[in-house]
């Protein structure tokens, strides 16, 4: 229950301000311009590239959704208010962190009148379009997981972002070294790449080991922030 307290005013707070309004509409006008642009003209009912190219744009969005998160609670010092009461940290990290998702989560909603317009002038293969939104909310969460570590290791927003977008970057640009390495340093970085992954999706491959990868970031990522948060909080 305390939990949910702490998603409703996060989700309130996102709300109330123009930044949800913003980065929604943001990331709403850029898959639409990618599904104009490729399905409309080529008249391939397929959306494989717009999710490759949803995922690369809220890459550099994602760190201003969560960049607030942890860091203006510390700047403002209302943490210590929160870190002194009965609240949990895993309540609070959590609380924040499904704002956020949700936040993401309502951009792919509304695209999905995407599929809808392809079903109602064409005959799409429905199964890509399914595993590339699955591809697609797993790599966002994972995004926000990471965003919201770096939020919690410093009070500054900007310097919370830049960090957040750093090491996404570095897990996307990891990939590029598979065509580097051979053997097993090559299994490795293939392994450890988020876009590597993430290509199952868009090629309408559902692996468990793909979902079973994002869901240990998530909860990596979520767990390392718990932990950083508590360790200020005895400190």
């Amino acid at each position: 229950m305390k939990m949910l307290t702490i998603y409703k005013r996060e989700l309130k707070s996102y709300f109330l301000s123009p930044l949800a309004y913003v980065l929604v509409g943001f990331l709403l006008l850029i898959s639409g311009y990618f599904f104009a642009t490729f399905v409309l003209s080529t008249q391939y009912a397929l959306m494989s590239p717009v999710f490759g190219n949803m995922v690369f744009v809220f890459m550099f969005v994602s760190p201003i959704l969560t960049m607030r998160l942890i860091s203006e609670e510390m700047k403002n010092g209302t943490d210590q208010l929160l870190m002194t009461s009965p609240l949990r940290i895993t309540d609070m990290v959590l609380g924040k962190y499904f704002a956020a998702l949700t936040v993401y989560t309502l951009s792919l909603v509304i695209s999905l009148i995407y599929p809808l317009y392809l079903k109602i002038y064409s005959t799409p293969d429905f199964g890509p379009i399914l595993t590339g939104y699955i591809g697609t909310f797993l790599m966002g969460a994972a995004f926000i997981a990471i965003g919201i570590f770096a939020s919690s290791l410093t009070e500054n927003q900007l310097i919370a972002g830049v960090i957040g977008f750093s090491i996404l970057l570095l897990f996307w640009i990891v990939s590029w070294l598979g065509d580097v390495f051979q053997g097993t340093a090559k299994n490795i970085v293939d392994n450890i790449s988020l876009l590597q992954r993430f290509t199952n999706f868009q090629n309408g491959v559902l692996s468990l080991n793909d979902v079973v990868f994002y869901l240990s970031v998530i909860i990596f990522f979520v767990f390392v922030t718990i932990m950083v948060v508590d360790k200020r909080r005895w400190s």
